[in-house]
């Protein structure tokens, strides 16, 4: 289900999902397939790691990278949930092919 709430979305941030929601900071961006479908690839994410324990391995990753990379951009972007959904999101097919647990392969 897709809702507009503006305040929901971090600044600099176009949409954000949280489960089974995708808030989207305008609803111009509705018809952002590109967008909708990264935001569905985190779903799918979400539901295959039982939602809570996605947005625990999330923050550890982006903690790590932080550290690493020492970049908040840059650490948010090379998390593997959000490499997988950058990497498909124009293939608005993806989600028909995608295998179990391929965030893995961006790790």
């Amino acid at each position: 289900m897709i809702l507009i709430f503006k305040y929901l979305v971090p600044k600099g941030y176009r949409g954000i999902t949280i489960f089974p929601f995708i808030f989207l900071k305008s609803k111009s961006l509705e018809t952002d397939l590109v967008l909708i479908n990264h935001e569905k690839v985190h779903l799918i994410q979400q539901l295959e790691l039982l939602i809570i324990p996605f947005y625990v391995f999330y923050s550890i990753e982006f903690v790590v990278r932080l550290i690493q990379y020492r970049s908040w951009y840059t650490a948010y972007r090379n998390i593997s949930f959000e490499r997988e959904a950058y990497a498909n999101e124009n293939n608005l097919d993806y989600l028909k092919s995608r295998l179990f647990y391929n965030f893995l392969k961006y790790l």
